[in-house]
């Protein structure tokens, strides 16, 4: 067998998750995001997109925090290369990429996941006409620190009395999808 002719085989405990990227890719879904994202940061290696990228596949891998991404990804090429990526950025680049980001990324992160949602989505693309749409809302009280953004004092089925946020989740029930998601700033008391 001639060197031309091996055949490199790669190990990952996350093949479903390639799968994944695999169909992500072919959705388009980070071309959408890299139309409407500007980060203003200098790219040496990879570009602010291309972090966002790997700090979404970490997120995707069941990573607790950014630090993982050295252990999880970049040791994982398989991975990398089912999402589109020939190599990964190292945590602390990316985590510079994410404090980099200012609240105007945050708006045309929002505007770019909603074109996204609007391009994908079973449930934007609804027949009102044949059936109606049914929405569930979800408020979920998520214990949080005293000092912590948007907390406020109320109770708890699983804690009691307790500081937490209120998450307000509106899904549309035909299609388990989640429509919009926010962190409110009062808790029902």
């Amino acid at each position: 067998m001639t060197r031309s002719q091996e055949t490199t085989q790669h190990y990952t405990p996350h093949a479903t998750l390639c799968a994944i990227g695999i169909k992500i890719r072919a959705l388009s879904l980070f071309d959408t995001i890299k139309e409407h994202v500007f980060i203003k940061q200098k790219t040496i290696r990879h570009t602010p997109i291309e972090k966002l990228n790997d700090a979404f596949i970490t997120i995707l891998s069941g990573a607790h925090g950014l630090c993982e991404i050295n252990t999880r990804l970049r040791s994982n090429e398989s991975l990398q290369r089912a999402f589109g990526r020939s190599s990964c950025a190292e945590q602390s680049v990316v985590q510079q990429t994410l404090s980099a980001c200012t609240a105007q990324n945050v708006v045309e992160m929002q505007l770019a996941v909603d074109l996204i949602f609007r391009r994908h989505s079973k449930a934007y693309r609804h027949d009102y006409r044949r059936r109606w749409q049914l929405l569930d809302l979800d408020m979920t009280g998520m214990p949080c620190s005293k000092r912590a953004e948007l907390s406020a004092k109320g109770y708890f089925s699983t804690k009691g009395i307790g500081y937490g946020r209120q998450l307000g989740r509106v899904v549309a029930t035909h299609y388990q999808e989640i429509v919009t998601e926010g962190v409110l700033s009062i808790l029902c008391k």
